[in-house]
């Protein structure tokens, strides 16, 4: 029932509360939807602990917001910058590997080894500081997330909820709230305390405290503005890679032919020597296990914007004020779009890029979104789960360990509630 309600192009309206939801399946409509040229369709209002947990950033923001820490966003993370980022990913890979020599031949969970490792990264390139510096706020943001994801689905009724006691839940997510703006404030201070005059640094943090300061109010962003994005990089920031190398590793450890196929190409492309940016480029069959991987298990599920006026999608007419969900799981195990062999980890589909796996069909392959509001950090992951797994493969052989126990679960992202055990061979 669940394989044939996924594979089924299909559009339905659900109710959450007093709320009208849609949910759309259909590839050219969400491709209009996404693409959003008229407007018609921008992000969904984010309330409650989701507004605690993400404010006003950039994956929220729309308008002249957004188009500010966008542009700020597309110069940090552009390829030259990716380029240069290389080093300090590849460093970070080496201290975690560094720690599995102790494994050898043991299991080891790595999906938490690489929540340590993204985190370390994600500090050092965008923070120019090493994990532990931020350690207190990544411990934060991780369980405003816990809250916010128990809460998402619990229904408020207007004016009896104003009447009612606040949660304990409640309670700590104000508390996390205060607590993580308050430490972020000292974490800009300390960066603007550092440099002299208005060079705070090439890193993402340093040029969201410039333009914090920007003396052209156009230009400029808010405080505010400053601390959600900051908020915001040190929670989903690194959450994408984790479990994106999490799956891949589980997916390359139960297909062991593939983790040899990928393997071979690694020490043809690197031979014993670090991965660098051009060897990145070229890595063809790490590539197609990468997108094959995002496909089955893509770290966002689900994709949502707002009706903001009446408008005309498909054969709908739809009123103002309407949300709109848009499943990339259903999406992506469409048989009607990938075959009869949709649940299958097959890499070849992708061997001639996502054009032809998709049947031209660009709405139909979405682990990073579409359109203006494209994930700004899809090269950044996927640099980083290359940089790591080439450097794992170098040194090592794995198989999934006998006690690993398959639970997919929605936590913010799509994670192995479990973990993933894995035995090390070492090479």
């Amino acid at each position: 029932m669940l394989q044939k309600s996924l594979g089924a192009r299909t559009k339905f309206l659900n109710w959450h509360g007093s709320e009208c939801q849609l949910f759309v399946t259909e590839p050219e409509l969400i491709k209009e939807i996404l693409m959003n040229r008229e407007g018609a369709f921008p992000k969904m209002d984010m309330v409650g602990y989701a507004k605690k947990l993400l404010g006003e950033a950039l994956i929220t923001n729309e308008g002249e917001k957004w188009a500010k820490i966008r542009k700020l966003a597309n110069h940090t993370f552009h390829a030259e910058s990716l380029k240069s980022m290389v080093p300090e990913m590849s460093s970070s890979v080496a201290i975690m590997l560094e720690r599995w020599k102790n494994y050898d031949g043991e299991e080891i969970d790595v999906f938490k080894e690489f929540g340590l490792l993204t985190t370390e990264v994600i500090s050092r390139t965008a923070f120019g500081s090493s994990y532990m510096d931020g350690k207190h706020v990544f411990e934060m943001v991780a369980k405003l997330t816990a809250l916010t994801v128990r809460n998402q689905y619990k229904v408020k009724i207007p004016g009896i909820s104003m009447l009612l006691k606040k949660s304990d839940d409640e309670v700590e997510a104000e508390r996390l709230e205060k607590s993580i703006k308050s430490s972020i404030l000292e974490i800009a201070k300390q960066r603007k305390n550092m440099k002299e005059g208005d060079n705070f640094g090439s890193d993402y943090l340093g040029q969201l405290v410039k333009i914090s300061h920007e003396s052209d109010v156009k230009k400029r962003i808010t405080i505010d503005q400053m601390i959600d994005e900051i908020r915001t990089i040190y929670g989903a920031g690194h959450l994408t890679t984790t479990s994106l190398l999490g799956w891949c590793i589980f997916l390359l450890a139960i297909n062991t032919e593939w983790q040899d196929k990928s393997r071979e190409e690694v020490n043809r492309t690197f031979g014993k020597n670090s991965p660098d940016s051009d060897g990145i480029a070229r890595l063809k069959i790490m590539n197609m296990i990468i997108n094959e991987c995002l496909r089955l298990y893509p770290p966002v599920l689900t994709v949502t914007r707002k009706v903001a006026k009446e408008v005309k999608l498909g054969d709908l007419c739809l009123p103002p004020k309407m949300n709109i969900f848009i499943s990339i799981l259903a999406l992506h195990h469409n048989p009607q779009i990938w075959g009869k062999d949709v649940h299958l980890f097959r890499p070849e589909r992708f061997e001639g890029g996502v054009a032809k796996a998709t049947n031209n069909n660009g709405a139909a392959f979405l682990p990073f979104g579409l359109g203006p509001r494209t994930c700004v950090g899809l090269n950044f992951t996927t640099n980083e789960a290359k940089i790591a797994l080439s450097m794992i493969l170098q040194k090592y052989k794995f198989v999934l360990s006998p006690n690993y126990v398959h639970y997919p679960a929605d936590v913010f992202l799509l994670t192995p509630k479990n973990g993933v055990q894995v035995i090390l061979k070492k090479i």
